[in-house]
This record gives structure tokens, C-alpha cells and sequence, in this order.
């Protein structure tokens, strides 16, 4: 893909901004006297990358070159992006972003105790693929066998077409995956390269013959909130209202709350 010129100027000063922020130390370099700006010279990141000083400093500059996955994973490596910051340095170089490693997303412990305090409001947080990142009581009691994977992260998208509770449990089952698997399109395609996506949507799609029809039809939604009749464990079918906040500084992970939907009084 083609980089346009503001594109070009945008990536130098992304690489700009981000070789200013490291310190020699952070890297391992000696000092070497007083330093006129902040951060790494140009050079010293160069040397980091494997890449021509010369070279890089015609890529921060805008020029009309093109780096290979190879520079440009060298360079994120020397700067030490995660993957957000990475797969950002590939869009900007006009790449598809390469496969990411399937790690578990981060969460802090101050945000996964969020849902434990909105107890008895069933709560949970989601990362983009949809693990549960962070589930409480009354949750884990309205969405039966969610947490009850053992050996890989539980999975709200996977308990939604693979649990044959949740086709009891969702009133409106049909509606409700229809915009889920959306949802997680819409997702997926910020992370073409990145197999935790990817090995979802082809477990789902060995195991679930309405995502094997739905999938190619191609619908996209964003996250939001709204209502779910849910089929409640000795209350029977209960409207609720949930809403969905997305996390500051994990904008991918959602806070989910429900609540029961009150009638207004006349």
C-alpha cells in the first residue's frame, strides 16, 4: 500500500516523538556528554535497528522511501513499543500490522477489582476478542459455566455460540449473537495479524453453524449499550439494562454493568 506524503510526515513524527521519550539508559547506552535534546540521537537508534543512520533519518524525515516489515519491527523493538504502538508503526508505513503474539491482554489490579465492587449488579470486563478479563459473583451466576474454562481464558463469544446454556439463558439468542459476532468483526479487523482473534473466529467457526453462515455476510457494529431479556436462574426472564465503558488507557477492554429495567411509575 502506497504511503501518502502526510502519512510519511506523520510516521516521522511518530518515530519523532517516540526516540525522544528513550533514554540511553533505558537501552543499555553510555553517556556520552551533554545531549542537546531529549531522548536518542538518530543515529544511536539506528545502530539499535541494524539500519543505516543516514537511511532512518530519511524515514523520520518524511522522504518517499518504504521500510520493510523487517526495519520496521527492528525499530519498534529498539523503541520498545507494545503492540498497540506497533501496530500503529505499520499502518502509518502503509503494512498490514504483523501476527502479534498471543499474550494474555494486561490488566490492572485496580481495574480488575472494579466488577468485585458493583456487586450485586452482575459485572464483568472484556478484552477486545472478548475474554473475560475481570467477572463478579452475580455475573459468574447470570451467564452459568462464563469463568468455568480451565485451561484457556474464558470467552464471552465463545460461551455465547459454543455454551448450550446460553441459548437458554439469552431470551433473544438469535439477535444477541447476530450482534456479537458483529462486534467482534468489527474488532478482528483492527488486528489483522493477531492470532488471538484468528483462532477464535476459526474455533467458532468448526463449531458453530450459524457463524459459519453469519461470518461472510460481513456485518460490523461497534460496542455499546442498550437492553437483554435474560433468563435468570429461579426468577425467570428479567429485562435488563447494561451499559459498556471502554478502558482509558485499553480502549479494546470494556466494562460491562447490568442492571434490572424498573418501569417508571404513572
Amino acid at each position: 500500500m502506497q504511503t501518502q506524503p502526510n502519512q510519511r510526515s506523520e510516521l516521522g513524527a511518530f518515530l519523532r516523538s517516540r526516540r525522544e521519550r528513550i533514554t540511553p539508559d533505558q537501552v543499555g547506552l553510555p553517556h556520552t556528554g551533554r545531549r542537546r535534546t531529549p531522548g536518542l540521537r538518530r543515529e544511536e537508534l539506528a545502530l539499535l535497528a541494524g539500519i543505516s543512520a543516514t537511511w532512518y533519518t530519511y524515514l523520520e524525515q518524511g522522504r518517499d522511501i518504504r521500510a520493510s516489515d523487517q526495519v520496521l519491527n527492528a525499530l519498534a523493538s529498539a523503541l520498545q513499543f507494545d503492540r498497540y504502538e506497533r501496530g500503529h508503526l505499520f499502518q502509518l508505513a502503509g503494512h498490514a500490522p504483523t501476527a502479534e503474539t498471543e499474550e494474555p491482554e494486561p490488566l490492572a489490579a485496580e481495574v480488575a477489582a472494579v466488577p468485585l465492587l458493583l456487586q450485586p449488579h452482575p459485572a464483568y470486563i472484556i478484552g477486545g476478542n472478548y475474554d473475560v478479563l475481570s467477572c463478579n459473583r452475580a455475573a459468574d451466576e447470570l451467564f452459568p459455566h462464563l469463568t468455568a474454562a480451565a485451561d484457556r481464558p474464558a470467552n464471552f463469544a465463545r460461551w455465547v455460540f459454543l455454551e448450550p446454556a446460553a441459548r437458554t439463558v439469552l431470551v433473544d439468542w438469535e439477535l444477541e449473537a447476530r450482534g456479537l459476532l458483529a462486534r467482534l468483526r468489527t474488532l478482528a479487523g483492527r488486528h489483522p495479524g493477531d492470532t488471538r482473534y484468528t483462532r477464535l473466529i476459526d474455533e467458532l467457526n468448526a463449531g458453530s453453524p450459524e457463524v459459519r453462515a453469519w461470518w461472510p455476510q460481513y456485518d460490523v457494529q461497534p460496542r455499546h449499550g442498550g437492553r437483554k431479556r435474560l433468563r435468570s436462574p429461579g426468577r425467570g426472564v428479567i429485562d435488563f439494562a447494561y451499559t459498556a465503558f471502554h478502558l482509558a488507557e485499553q480502549p479494546d477492554q470494556t466494562l460491562v454493568i447490568y442492571s434490572e429495567k424498573r418501569e417508571s411509575a404513572d
